[in-house]
């Protein structure tokens, strides 16, 4: 991805000519929600192209809004505007934010850790806080539990449609609330993470490791790796699994290493859910490691 500087995108302006926004939350579609945040954007400048990268994100779930966000921005072009709302702490002291990323994309969320793999994988230039009573949607001053409508989808439009400029804002901030990630890495013959998401539909577990380590590690298509699940500490999962190149590699039922589509490793069932039969979660204090078999 192609990184640019600061003044490249403050001087280009490159959100207002992208004049695009993609939403992200955890409000679902059976209300009118996704719809009110639509329209506020829509009223700002019917020109905008408004699009939805998932509003299914589990409620409350802010390490998922966070790998969500930065699994699709990449694909997205440089300036396009991200609204990311899963804000279980809306109408508290926590700040709104919007980030100027090194890919030149800008990002509207709460100062909850929704950045933490943005900043991990992409890089922020420069994050700003958003003025609340001056960035928000006339006459809502009196709502506190609807930022996504009242404040960043508001926010999210004027910066797509260029009424609002980035310096504009507000204070620039250099500490923000970030996620723990057990970072990937070869210890002591292991190959060690977390598990960053499950594959939503099937129940897989997708890690942070490279598949690439595995030739560090010393095994290959066939072996067998001993597999440690762990949370805050305990282990919840310990078994020998069969490193596979597809699901078939084993009978129906039964577990498996493998490579996902992101190049990294993941454990998956044959037609079954990993994460639903050993109540498996993602985020934080969840940690992995794959070992070689002695």
């Amino acid at each position: 991805m192609k990184r640019v500087t600061k003044r490249e995108l403050l001087e280009a302006k490159v959100w207002a000519e992208r004049r695009t926004v993609v939403f992200l939350s955890d409000f679902g579609t059976s209300d009118g929600a996704v719809s009110a945040m639509h329209g506020v954007a829509n009223a700002v400048s019917p020109s905008i192209g408004l699009y939805d990268l998932t509003h299914d994100v589990p409620q409350f779930n802010i390490w998922e809004a966070s790998y969500r966000l930065a699994q699709s921005l990449p694909y997205w072009a440089a300036g396009t505007v991200f609204v990311c709302v899963v804000d279980p702490g809306v109408g508290s002291d926590r700040k709104s934010i919007v980030a100027l990323t090194e890919s030149g994309h800008l990002i509207v969320t709460p100062d909850n850790g929704t950045l933490t793999h943005i900043s991990d994988r992409i890089g922020l230039l420069e994050v700003r806080s958003i003025e609340g009573q001056a960035n928000r949607l006339a006459g809502s001053q009196k709502s506190h539990t609807f930022f996504g409508r009242d404040v960043y989808a508001y926010t999210g439009a004027r910066l797509a449609a260029g009424e609002i400029a980035f310096e504009e804002l507000g204070e620039t901030l250099t500490k923000l609330v970030k996620l723990k990630i057990e970072r990937p890495r070869l210890e002591g013959g292991s190959l060690v993470g977390s598990i960053d998401i499950l594959d939503a539909r099937y129940g897989s577990l997708w890690t942070n490791i490279p598949g690439t380590l595995l030739e560090e590690m010393g095994v290959v298509w066939g072996d067998d790796v001993a597999l440690t699940i762990s949370k805050d500490g305990r282990v919840v999962y310990g078994y020998h699994l069969p490193l596979c190149k597809a699901f078939t590699d084993v009978k129906k039922g039964q577990a498996l290493v493998y490579v996902n589509s992101l190049l990294n490793l993941a454990v998956a069932i044959n037609q079954g859910s990993f994460a639903t039969e050993y109540h498996i979660g993602t985020g934080e204090g969840w940690k992995i490691v794959f070992s070689v078999v002695s």
